[in-house]
């Protein structure tokens, strides 16, 4: 069966429709170098409608040095954080006359690389790259020249822009809060064990425990996807085990919606019998039942800065790191009152 590409309009046939030349076609398709009569002109869009002709978007990108597109590879569009940033990095490279397209690796390595290669082959203006692991492809896409704005913790050492927040601190802080409560059993559900952002956020949670005196139970760490099914999966775990902690930090926003999940299926409340807070909340936090306390990012902020650095002229690469915000909500024990006494502004970092 033949390819329906085969069939698909040139410039050729644009030029014979509109009874020109090739090269005037190109003119008005690419507005330029040289100007083109309006009569001409118009003869020449006319053809194009006529014939049904589309620039070739990888020759065009060949020819002008060019594509107007970045590439976006993230681990797995189905986090709802993930989701969130991505919505804002796209909408800031539309601000900029630019088109993003998703590479999701579905917490996949190999199609990772596979992305990221198709991607390049692309002639992509520029990629933003959040890896599946601690293991990033950063070699292949330096070797292509592609400018690259890593949005995860990577070694400063491989010489890249960096975009991030310090997930050490923001696990810190939200742990913090939760002790304040004066709980003394505290547990958590953290991302596998191997990924470099766990390491910082279960990091964070310790240093909290140690600040409040409270003792480290190695039955109450529960590594997992950081998803809702994973939330949910720990969360059965943990009600299988000998005794719940009567606090938990969830270490994204999903993995906690799950866990609530598996606690309501056994009639365990929050925060009233579980007290719960969790790390990288988007705006369902707060419509959550119960809303849910945690660190949010400033993506809006984060997704404009990220095409800044994006377009930067070469130089030495950038790390930019933005402060995190702490948003009181019920899962945390906070009464209504409390919360709307403390004002959320008050926990900007």
């Amino acid at each position: 069966m033949q390819k329906n590409t085969l069939n698909r309009a040139t410039r050729k046939d644009v030029a014979r429709e509109a009874g020109t030349s090739v090269a005037v076609v190109s003119y008005v398709v690419n507005n330029g170098p040289r100007p083109v009569a309006e009569a001409t002109r118009l003869r020449v869009l006319e053809a194009v409608k006529k014939t049904g002709y589309r620039p070739n978007s990888v020759a065009r990108a060949l020819a002008s040095g060019t594509s107007k597109t970045y590439g976006l590879v993230v681990p797995n569009i189905a986090n709802a954080f993930i989701a969130s940033f991505a919505h804002a990095l796209q909408q800031e490279a539309l601000s900029n006359g630019m088109v993003m397209l998703l590479g999701d690796a579905g917490d996949c390595r190999k199609r990772e690389l596979e992305l990221i290669n198709n991607l390049l082959s692309q002639q992509v203006d520029g990629l933003f790259y959040n890896s599946v692991d601690r293991h990033p492809y950063i070699d292949v896409i330096q070797a292509s020249g592609t400018p690259l704005v890593m949005l995860d913790r990577v070694n400063p050492d491989l010489k890249v822009n960096i975009l991030r927040v310090d997930e050490y601190e923001a696990a810190h802080q939200v742990t913090s809060h939760l002790l304040s409560h004066g709980y003394q059993e505290v547990g958590i559900i953290c991302g596998p064990l191997e990924r470099l952002n766990t390491q910082d956020r279960l990091a964070g949670w310790r240093q909290a425990l140690v600040d409040f005196g409270v003792k480290e139970r190695p039955e109450w760490i529960f590594p997992t996807a950081y998803s809702r099914e994973g939330g949910y999966e720990a969360g059965q775990r943990m009600l299988a085990g000998d005794a719940l902690p009567r606090a938990l930090f969830a270490t994204n926003e999903t993995q906690a919606i799950g866990c609530i999940r598996a606690l309501a299926e056994h009639n365990i409340t929050v925060p009233g019998q579980l007290a719960l807070v969790c790390f990288n909340g988007t705006e369902q936090s707060a419509f959550h039942v119960p809303s849910l306390t945690t660190v949010r990012q400033p993506v809006r902020e984060m997704a404009k800065r990220a095409i800044e650095m994006l377009t930067a002229p070469e130089g030495e690469a950038q790390l930019s790191e933005f402060a995190h915000q702490l948003e009181i909500g019920e899962s945390c024990g906070c009464s209504f009152t409390e919360r709307r006494a403390a004002g959320q502004n008050d926990y900007k970092k």
